[in-house]
């Protein structure tokens, strides 16, 4: 793939990598990348993968800039409040590179189009608040076939893991099977979080976007990475495929999306 002197420059210290190099540097500007949500993980998420050249990044979210999303959504500033976030989030990645590009899809995330929206992209990163959004995306990933780059965070804690099935590793309901009850686990909006929590874990979930991309160092699939910001302290927890998983097990009961509702909630809250 060529390139011109601009993105040369523009890359050139991924290009002295030499696990990167410009080969690895064609591999970011060819792939497509799906982020679900334009919030506190979504936003570093987007910049980062906007700023390391990925070629296509399409953006999910059918909310509004608030006020209130500024302490941690940092693709969005104050003059943008009231503008789609989708809108808003492409704004800021073109901003920071023109050479990509940004498909921006203002919907709500459903059984009707997550599969064929899931399916149009390389890798989906999941940046949600709500368990219903959560399950949908890792059901649609694991019938896809796409790798799953998930991250959560709440409070001063944030959680991530990749999840590829589709290549012998565990899938999101290997971890956690089903959707706990209502109201059991608050969202960011009840509980609170700080700001700077969502931006370390959006920049992680980034990096092993990129990882996957290039295929270099260890992935992230088969291990769950937990971050206690007050502690200032990180642990994995090894993670093993369910060999009863409804999802991805030999006899998966999952074939399709009919089981899931419509998604309660924006597509983002974090």
């Amino acid at each position: 793939m060529d390139f011109s002197e601009d993105e040369i420059q523009r890359y050139s210290r991924h290009i002295l990598l030499r696990e990167v190099g410009g080969t690895g540097q064609a591999k970011l500007k060819a792939a497509r990348v799906l982020v679900i949500g334009a919030g506190g993980l979504g936003s570093p998420l987007l910049l980062y993968l906007a700023a390391a050249g990925i070629g296509t990044i399409g953006v999910v979210d059918d909310d509004r800039v608030e006020l209130s999303n500024l302490q941690r959504q940092v693709a969005h500033t104050t003059d943008r409040i009231g503008v789609p976030k989708v809108e808003s989030a492409a704004r800021a990645a073109a901003a920071l590179n023109p050479e990509v590009r940004v498909e921006a899809h203002a919907l709500r995330l459903a059984p009707g189009n997550a599969l064929d929206l899931v399916s149009r992209y390389d890798i989906v990163c999941d940046g949600t608040d709500n368990f219903a959004t959560r399950f949908l995306v890792a059901d649609a990933c694991v019938l896809a076939k796409r790798t799953l780059v998930s991250a959560a965070v709440l409070r001063f804690e944030g959680q991530l893991s990749v999840f590829k099935p589709h290549q012998g590793g565990p899938c999101y309901r290997c971890l956690y099977p089903e959707p706990p009850p209502p109201g059991v686990v608050p969202t960011c909006s009840e509980a609170g979080v700080l700001g700077a929590v969502t931006g370390v874990m959006g920049t992680l979930q980034a990096t092993e976007v990129l990882k996957e991309i290039l295929g270099i160092g260890e992935s992230l699939s088969g291990q769950l990475l937990v971050w206690d910001a007050l502690a200032a302290r990180f642990r994995t927890i090894r993670l093993r495929p369910d060999p009863s998983c409804a999802l991805c097990g030999p006899n998966a009961r999952i074939k399709d999306l009919t089981a899931h509702g419509v998604p309660a909630g924006s597509a983002c809250a974090v």
